[in-house]
Parts: structure tokens; sequence; C-alpha cells
């Protein structure tokens, strides 16, 4: 590992170490990641038509993000037990083969198996992204080194919708699952012959010394989001019913046990109090995760199927709604203290407007209506999620600052899974239970934003309560 002695970073003897070419061919597992999730919405269209299965649809996000939720929290610790290099190997071939398996599905239902293996490579991967800069990069040049990995996610999300579009359109929707079968095996095999060092091919730390794995609560978190979204797929009052209630219950079974393990514990403790900033502001990211799911896992089916929109415009809306998030990041990151307060909520509001909007712009299906939806979403998310994490962050008791700042996208992943698997409801019950039409689409396209405005609310709520702690100057966050 090349020594830094200054946060100066020397990008060329860098370079010439080696150490830079092996931090690329690691964060080619956040690209892969990040690329695949938000590329299947564009696919979608093309898929449902050869594969049917439209009442799955909310299930293609929801178990990816429920095996990288279960992958990312495993991956951490599996360092401990296995060498660094051997885990991303492993991870490598695990998201190649369920690539491999979406690519070749010849029903909805295989497709689904691949996808959760899938997210759990890729959850994997980019866990381990982040535990290779500490393991094998100077403290000196995390920042640069995490400064990096946010705009690769940033690329990612541009680029994964337009590389559906374009493949679906030139070749095949198979095809776009087909170049991720070889992006993971490539990264497999870079893995295996990059990752040489010592602290790569052994174990972090004795098993004794590693913290336990939350088994208990991520079963019920998986319990929780397959029983919601199994109560979509064949809508009947009395079991629809029972199989929401006993998934909310699994949900908050999850936070309960989790709450119960201090040493394996993904969240800090009054998760949702809003008492406290720290509950109110996870309130806000699970509220507008939840809520603002629905375009990225209906949107294109939506457009394609009432207006005939072309899959590489609505590939351009989804990458809209993500360049908007990185660049107003961007141009709001260096606000003053006193700002906050105005940020955070204005963030919540562009959030809510854009949840509501699409409500009326999809059944029109006027695109410059849409796309300023897609910009109010993004850039309310763009705005708000800086300043909302570091209130969180700096907010939690100092023995839990660490939890409450990987808490986050935690949240937002599981908010995903949940929020996926609720908009499955909905639309099922609103009219794809009967297959794909143009009648079941113009109904669905009514009741599903509107369904998510409530959640659009309460985000505000939230970010009125979790604002108020954005009126003290809060210290950096190391």
């Amino acid at each position: 590992m090349t020594e830094i002695t200054s946060n100066k970073v020397d990008w060329r003897a860098l370079w010439a170490s080696g150490d830079l070419a092996r931090f690329c061919f690691i964060s080619l597992g956040i690209l892969l990641h990040a690329t695949n999730e938000t590329m299947v919405a564009t696919v979608m269209p093309a898929m449902v038509s050869e594969l049917a299965g439209v009442q799955l649809v909310g299930w293609s996000l929801a178990i990816y993000e429920l095996g990288a939720i279960v992958a990312g929290a495993a991956a951490g610790r599996l360092v401990s037990y296995v060498p660094l290099r051997t885990n991303m190997v492993v991870a490598a071939l695990l998201y190649a083969a369920g690539a491999l398996i979406c690519a070749t599905s010849p029903s909805m239902q295989l497709f689904l198996a691949g996808r959760l293996i899938e997210g759990l490579g890729g959850g994997a991967l980019v866990s381990l992204a982040f535990v290779s800069v500490e393991r094998l990069f100077s403290r000196a040049i995390w920042p640069q080194l995490f400064g990096i990995m946010s705009a690769i996610w940033g690329v990612a999300a541009f680029s994964g919708p337009l590389l559906g579009a374009v493949m679906t359109e030139l070749l095949s929707w198979r095809w776009a699952f087909g170049v991720f079968t070889l992006g993971g095996t490539a990264m497999a095999l870079a893995s295996f012959l990059v990752l040489n060092t010592p602290e790569a091919k052994k174990p972090s730390t004795s098993a004794g010394k590693a913290p336990p794995f939350p088994f208990v609560a991520l079963g019920c978190l998986a319990v929780a989001v397959l029983l919601i979204a199994s109560a979509g797929v064949d809508i009947a009052l009395l079991r629809s019913s029972l199989l929401i209630l006993l998934g909310l219950t699994g949900l908050a079974l999850f936070f309960y046990v989790d709450a119960l393990k201090p040493r394996s514990r993904l969240f800090p403790a009054r998760l949702f109090s809003w008492r406290t900033p720290v509950g109110a502001g996870m309130t806000m990211v699970a509220a507008f995760s939840i809520a603002t799911c629905s375009f990225g896992v209906y949107g294109p089916l939506l457009l394609t199927s009432l207006h005939d929109i072309p899959l590489l415009t609505t590939g351009y809306i989804i990458a809209a709604e993500s360049i908007a998030w990185s660049i107003l990041s961007i141009l709001v990151a260096n606000a003053p203290p006193r700002r906050e307060r105005l940020i955070i909520v204005c963030g919540a509001l562009m959030i809510a407007a854009g949840i509501a909007g699409f409500a009326y712009t999809i059944p029109l299906g006027s695109i410059p209506l849409i796309l300023v939806c897609a910009l109010l979403q993004g850039g309310g998310f763009g705005i708000a999620w800086p300043f909302l994490t570091r209130v969180i962050v700096a907010s939690a008791p100092d023995d839990e600052q660490t939890i409450a700042s990987a808490a986050v996208p935690t949240m937002q992943r599981i908010g995903y899974a949940v929020g996926a698997a609720i908009a499955g409801i909905v639309a099922n019950t609103s009219g794809f239970s009967q297959g794909l039409n143009h009648d079941a689409a113009a109904n669905v396209a009514s009741w599903l934003f509107l369904a998510f405005v409530p959640l659009g609310i309460l985000g505000c709520l939230a970010a009125l309560r979790i604002s108020a702690a954005a009126n003290r100057p809060l210290e950096a966050i190391g």
C-alpha cells in the first residue's frame, strides 16, 4: 500500500504503485450494481410483453433491494472470517450468475430468482468496495476515493436507464442482462488478479472479535417484504389484507429485534421518535424512499402502454431525475448552516410535488410535464439529502454516529423494497391483476401515484420537524 504523508494526493505515484488501478477495479462493483439497479425500468415493457407476469413487476425492484440489504450487511462482517479477495471474487460470480439467469429466463418467476441472486452479489460488491478503501488505502486519501465513488454512483444512475433502452431497441432486453453477466465475470477475474496484497489475502481479524451477524432481524425483514409483495399478486380482500397486516407486523418486529441487539444493530435507538432529530429524519428517509419508487418501477411501462412513448425517451427522463439529484447536490454543498432549514424543507416540498404531479402528468402523457416532475423529485432529493444526513448523524449520540451514518442508505434500500412491494399491490388492485392492456394501464396510472401522496405529506411534516435541528451550526462529520 502506498504511504501518503499529507492530504495532497500524488495521483501519478498512486498509479505507478498500482494502488489507483486496484481502486478502479474495486469501484467496478459499484458501477455494476448501481447501473443494473436503474436499468431494469426501461427494459420492463419489452420483458413483460415476452414473459408476461405484469402482476410481478413490483417484485423486480423489491427482491433485488432485499438481496442487496442482506448481502451488504453480511459482506462487511464476512471479511473478518474470509479474505477480502475471496469475498470479492465470490460476490462478482454470484452477480454474474444472477444476471445470466435473468438473461435466459423463460418466465417471470425465474427472472425474479435471478434478480435476488443479482441483488445478493451487487449488494456485497458495494459493501466490499467501501471495506476495501479502509483496508487497502491510506486514510489520508479516503476523502478523494469516497468522492470518486460518489461520482461513480452518479454515472451509473445516468447510464443505467439509457443502457437498458439502447440494448432493448438495438438487440434485446436479454442482452442488457448479458452485458452484466460479462461484467460480473470480468470483475471476478480482475479481483483475483489485482487484489494480491497481503491485506486482501487474509481475514481482517479473528472470529472471536467479529461482530455478530443480525440473522434474526434480517430474516424478519425478508419475510415482511415478501408478505407485503405477495399481498398484491392475487388480489383477494381477506387474503391480501391478512398478508399486508402480517407484513407490517414483520417490519415492526424487524426494528424491535434490531434494537435488542446492540452489537449487531443496524439502526440507532428511538428510530422513529419525533422527539429527536434522528427519529424525525429517519421517518423522512423512510417516507420518501417508499413514496418515490413507483415511477422508477412502473413509469416506462405505463408511458409505453398508454402513449407509445419510445423506451429511449423514458430512459432519458429517468436519467434526468438522477442528473438533477447529482447537480443540485453539488450546487448546495457549500450552503451555510443557517440555510439548512430552508433547504431541507424546500427539498421535501419538491419531492412531494413530484409525487403528486406524476398522478396528473402520467395519464396525460405530456413529456415536458413528466420531465418537470422527474426533475422536481430528483432535485428535491439532491438538495435535501446531504443536509438531512448531516443533521441525523450530528444529532445522534457519540456512540451511535457511525450506526446513524450507515443507517441512512440502509433505510433507503428498505424503503425502496417496501415501496416497490406496495406499488405492486396498488397496481394490481387497480387493473394489472387482469393483465397488461390500455384500459388497465390508464386506471393504474390514475391511482398508483395518488396512493403515495399521503406518504409525501408525512415526509414534509418530518422535514419541518428535523429542520429545527439545522438552525444551530453542526460540527463537521468525519
